[in-house]
């Protein structure tokens, strides 16, 4: 590999003065510069993107660190994300396993996005300690160089779920997300919440994984279970197609047999019939601002903890139950 000593003794000077020329500074003649960039050239030097980082501590470089590239999320999320990095001089790079962790300590890039539960919270502390600047999508962690910038999943598991009781139904099943998901974790805090003051209302839970097959499983077990019409939520959109997928070409109808709610209001739904009730939240909004809050942070600037809020998109997929409105 060319070094700048290599470009420099063909050149006949300074290793300083070939550096002054590769980074254009005023300081070198524009003939020598000239000179120079054309050895360079000859040579096919390629810059050492390490020691140019260890020289200047920045790379104008953002990760974003996912456990999973699939759904229809992640594409507007980064979507917005990329567009607040390249509009501050930013470059965004997307990455995912445990090797890329190595990133962050290496300082090949200045600031991580964090949506992957393969980071635990020790070893996110550890690199805030050690000036590593970091937005968390996926946790709640104190550190002043963390920033968190959450979904407000209990407010839409709650939204949800009250949606449910206020149509009257009385048995309610809840498809939930892979263990350890932190929004898996807080969406079922809050239908716990509501469940506790409702307790006149069967509440069954189900576990699932965020994906299309945990929906299809969990449509096993409510057909198999079935007795009269029933309330689905599942914790994520794709579950609850997945779960349209299974019952399909079955007796039960989505609206009238088994009324069903997501969490996401993915792209999908809107062309669903029936539609399918869910939960909305701006995707692109939310990358955006995780972007702009972890510049912020790199440029030394104070932020405070920032919450992307949500609301209720109604669609034909939960009807009234009229046997639960009778009863009340």
């Amino acid at each position: 590999m060319v070094s700048i000593k290599d470009i420099a003794k063909k050149a006949g000077v300074s290793i300083s003065t070939v550096s002054y020329a590769l980074n254009g500074s005023s300081k070198v003649t524009d003939e020598t510069s000239a000179k120079i960039l054309a050895i360079a050239k000859e040579l096919n030097y390629v810059p050492n993107a390490a020691a140019r980082t260890l020289k200047k501590r920045e790379t104008k470089i953002i990760g974003v660190f996912l456990a999973d590239f699939k759904g229809d999320v992640y594409g507007e999320l980064l979507d917005g994300m990329k567009e607040v990095c390249n509009s501050q001089g930013y470059d965004l790079i997307v990455c995912s396993g445990r090797q890329s962790h190595r990133m962050l300590p290496e300082r090949l890039i200045d600031g991580a996005v964090i949506l992957d539960h393969t980071f635990t919270s020790d070893e996110l502390l550890k690199y805030a300690d050690r000036n590593h600047k970091i937005v968390v999508l996926d946790r709640e962690l104190e550190h002043p160089n963390i920033n968190q910038v959450l979904l407000d999943n209990k407010a839409g598991a709650t939204l949800a779920t009250e949606y449910l009781v206020e149509q009257g139904h009385q048995k309610i099943y809840v498809v939930s997300g892979p263990e350890g998901s932190f929004d898996s974790i807080q969406r079922m805090k809050a239908v716990k919440m509501v469940a506790d003051r409702h307790s006149d209302i069967e509440w069954i839970e189900i576990q699932g994984d965020f994906k299309k097959s945990g929906g299809e499983k969990a449509a096993e077990q409510i057909m198999r279970e079935y007795t009269e019409p029933v309330a689905v939520f599942c914790l994520n959109d794709e579950m609850a197609i997945g779960l349209c997928n299974r019952i399909a070409d079955t007796e039960f109808n989505i609206g009238e047999q088994i009324h069903l709610i997501g969490f996401d209001n993915i792209e999908l739904t809107r062309y669903m019939q029936p539609r399918l009730a869910t939960i909305d939240y701006s995707k692109r909004k939310w990358g955006a601002l995780a972007s702009e809050q972890l510049i912020k942070i790199i440029s030394g600037e104070k932020v405070e903890h920032e919450r992307i809020y949500v609301t209720l998109v109604k669609g034909e997929s939960v009807g009234k139950s009229s046997a639960g409105s009778a009863s009340r």
